[in-house]
């Protein structure tokens, strides 16, 4: 699937077509899901999609996707990653995800968000090591909601852009999350100044 035929499957199933895209990120998606709910965001605000049913749809297909993963690591264990490790190029990322939940435990959940591949797998190892699945929920749908609201929203304010943006976010991950917070610092550290300047004219 391409980024021009997600929209097209927007254009026809709606608000179904974001959450079945997202759910089936967990088999591999060829389109990153920071992208589609990016895709999500901007069909709102170009009219197309109504922001809250689009959010609502974008999060359970995110949460339902990495459940999936938690759920067939759990029940299955071990043969799930033995089949992952066969996979070109993902022994890497199960390394990846493997050390997080060693050296963070509960927190590698909140870690992996950031973490494009790494976000799906980190499921399957917390499901294997037998997490309960009410700490997984806890952990894993709170920061889902942050991190499906944070792109949602980047989503309507990148608009044409969206998917060039959110290629730029899978590629560089972390490495760009610092810019949002240095905007912010910007922003509050202006309006700091003209708070001060029509608090003390002249």
């Amino acid at each position: 699937m391409t980024y021009d035929m997600l929209l097209t499957m927007i254009g026809q199933y709606g608000y179904a077509a974001l959450f079945f895209a997202l759910w089936l990120g967990i088999v591999g998606m060829p389109i990153p899901d920071e992208v589609i709910v990016m895709t999500g965001g901007a069909a709102t605000s170009s009219g197309l999609l109504h922001v809250v049913p689009a959010f609502i749809l974008t999060y359970l297909g995110v949460i339902s996707g990495l459940s999936l993963g938690y759920f067939l690591g759990r029940y299955i264990g071990t043969p799930v990653l033995e089949k992952l490790k066969r996979k070109k190029n993902m022994e890497k990322y199960i390394q990846i995800s493997e050390n997080l939940v060693d050296k963070y435990g509960n927190m590698a959940l909140v870690i992996s968000y950031f973490f494009p591949v790494v976000r799906h797998i980190t499921p399957y190892i917390v499901g294997v090591n037998k997490m309960s699945f009410r700490r997984y929920a806890l952990i894993s749908y709170s920061i889902g909601f942050v991190w499906t609201l944070l792109f949602f929203a980047a989503g309507r304010l990148a608009g044409d852009h969206v998917e060039k943006v959110g290629l730029l976010v899978y590629q560089y991950g972390l490495k760009l999350l610092w810019v949002p917070f240095v905007l912010a610092a910007v922003w509050f550290g202006a309006k700091m100044m003209m708070r001060r300047k029509r608090s003390h004219p002249g």
